[in-house]
């Protein structure tokens, strides 16, 4: 049995910057993709049919490069976003261990 004053530290900024840090590094990684999807890439279809471009037109692929930019940058606009909001939390918390509801072998 734990003293019922016992006390317990709560990371708080951390639960922020855990979901930051993966968002940065999803957006970079689509935004890497998009960045060679646009300048350099071409649809797999391209390489399994007699002409270029013909299953899927060069707009239409563009387009598709220019929605995952936008996704890939969205989400680096979140990571950046809430690392900055991080800043203005502590550290962490302390708080009183309150007792448990439910004991399993009590």
């Amino acid at each position: 049995m734990r003293p019922a004053a016992a006390t317990e530290r709560i990371k708080i900024r951390g639960l922020v910057r855990i979901p930051s840090v993966l968002f940065g590094l999803w957006g970079t990684a689509v935004s890497l993709k998009a960045l060679y999807d646009l300048l350099l890439g071409e649809p797999e279809a391209n390489l399994y049919s007699s002409r270029k471009w013909e299953f899927i037109t060069q707009e239409q692929w563009l387009r598709y490069g220019g929605f995952e930019l936008a996704y890939g940058l969205a989400c680096l606009g979140l990571a950046w976003a809430l690392w900055r909001y991080s800043r203005f939390l502590p550290e962490h918390v302390e708080r009183t261990r309150k007792p448990p509801e439910f004991e399993l072998f009590g």
